[in-house]
C-alpha cells in the first residue's frame, strides 16, 4: 500500500515540467533595460510587444485601400444595423418637469434652443469684468470681523409722535412718498456686485394723429437699427373713446428689450457717441430711479439722429418722424445709490439732487 501511494509522487518529481517559470523580478529588469535602450530600425522592437501584435502585421495593399467603400458596404448589407439607442434627441415639446424625457439646458449643443457664441466680448463688458466690478466691491464692501454680527437694522416703518390722543395704539406707517417698503440692501460681497441685467428702449406714440402705420414703421426701423433687436408693437390694454383707443387693437408704443452683447453695445454707443455730442447736456437726473435699482432717461429726436446707424442713412428717415426714445436700465442693485454708482462708473453723468 505504501509503494502504491509513493509511486505517483516519484513519477511527478521525476517528470520535467512542461511550463516554463520565470522570475518576475528578472523579467521586470529585462523589460526595463529593453525599454530604455534605443532602436535603430522599426523592426527592432522591445520585449513588451507580443509577437502577434498588430504592429507587426503587414499593411494592407493599395488595391484594398482604394476598393474599400464603407457606404456601399452598408447598402449591400441585407439587414441594416439598428440605430443607436444612446444617441440623445431633445424632445420637440416640453411636457412638464415630471416627464422622464427632459430637454437639455439651452447652453448644451444638443438643445434645440442652443445659440453658439459669444465669439467676442464688448469693450464695456470687458472693462466691467476687469476693472469696474473690483472697484465697486472695494467701494461698497463693509467688513465684519469673524465672530461678530452686523449692527441692528434701523426702523423701516414710521411711527407717530404722540402729539394727538388719536396716535395711541396706531399701527406704524409706511415710508414717506411710496406705498410699499423699499428692498433691503444685502451686505456687499463678490457674489452680489451690481451689474446690468437688461435695457428696455421704447417710444410712446402720444398723439392720436401720430398712430398712423407710417410712424410705427419709422419708429420700429430706427429702434431696430439702433439696438440690433427687432422692435415689438405694444397694443392698448383698455378701451378709451376720448383718446381713440381700442383694447388690443390700437398701437400705443414700440419697444426693444436688450440683453447680453446688444445691451453693452447700445450703452457704450450712448455714452461714447451720443451724450458727448448733445449741446449743454447736464446729464441724467439724480432722482430718475424707482428705488429698486432701475434708472431711466430720455433722448430727444435730435439726439436719436446722432446714433451712427441713423446718421449714416439720415436721408432715409423723414426728419419730422424721427422718434424720441426712453431708455430704462435695469440692474441687479437693490437701491438707487448702488445703481447710480454702477452707471456713473460706466460713464453716464448725473445732475441734481441724488434721491436714494
Amino acid at each position: 500500500m505504501a509503494a502504491s501511494y509513493a509511486s505517483p509522487r516519484i513519477i511527478s518529481l521525476t517528470q520535467k515540467p512542461t511550463q516554463k517559470f520565470v522570475c518576475l523580478r528578472c523579467q521586470w529588469s529585462t523589460k526595463r533595460k529593453a525599454s530604455t535602450s534605443t532602436y535603430n530600425t522599426e523592426t527592432d522592437l522591445s520585449e513588451d510587444v507580443v509577437p502577434d501584435s498588430s504592429l507587426l502585421a503587414p499593411q494592407p495593399g493599395q488595391d484594398i485601400v482604394t476598393s474599400w467603400d464603407p457606404i456601399q458596404r452598408s447598402r449591400n448589407r441585407k439587414r441594416q444595423l439598428p440605430p443607436s439607442r444612446y444617441k440623445f434627441r431633445p424632445p420637440r415639446y416640453y411636457r412638464g418637469p415630471l416627464h422622464p424625457h427632459q430637454p437639455p439646458p439651452p447652453s448644451s449643443p444638443n438643445s434645440r434652443l442652443f445659440v453658439p457664441g459669444p465669439f467676442s466680448l464688448p469693450r464695456l463688458q470687458q472693462t466691467y469684468t476687469s476693472t469696474l466690478a473690483p472697484d465697486l466691491l472695494s467701494l461698497l464692501y463693509t467688513h465684519h470681523p469673524p465672530g461678530t454680527l452686523p449692527g441692528p437694522a434701523g426702523q423701516r416703518l414710521r411711527g407717530w409722535d404722540n402729539t394727538s390722543p388719536y396716535h395711541k395704539n396706531r399701527p406704524l406707517r409706511g415710508p414717506r412718498g411710496r406705498p410699499t417698503l423699499p428692498l433691503m440692501r444685502r451686505p456687499m460681497t463678490f457674489r452680489n456686485i451690481p451689474r446690468l441685467e437688461k435695457i428696455v428702449v421704447h417710444h410712446v406714440i402720444r398723439s392720436p394723429d401720430d398712430r398712423d402705420s407710417s410712424y410705427l414703421h419709422v419708429a420700429g426701423m430706427i429702434l431696430q437699427a439702433v439696438t440690433n433687436v427687432r422692435a415689438m408693437v405694444c397694443k392698448a390694454r383698455h378701451s378709451i373713446a376720448n383718446f381713440k383707443m381700442t383694447k388690443d387693437k390700437t398701437a400705443m408704443a414700440v419697444k426693444a428689450e436688450l440683453k447680453g452683447e446688444d445691451m453693452y453695445c447700445f450703452l457704450s454707443k450712448v455714452v461714447d457717441v451720443v451724450m458727448p455730442r448733445i449741446k449743454e447736456y447736464r446729464g441724467v437726473s439724480g432722482g430718475s430711479g424707482d428705488g429698486s435699482g432701475n434708472l431711466a432717461f430720455g433722448l430727444q429726436p435730435s439726439a436719436v439722429g446722432m446714433f451712427p446707424e441713423v446718421e449714416v442713412n439720415y436721408d432715409m428717415y423723414p426728419p419730422k418722424m424721427i422718434p424720441s426714445i426712453d431708455v430704462m436700465i435695469c440692474t441687479t442693485a437693490t437701491n438707487d445709490r448702488d445703481a447710480r454708482l454702477l452707471l456713473s462708473s460706466m460713464g453716464i453723468p448725473f445732475h441734481g439732487k441724488h434721491v436714494n
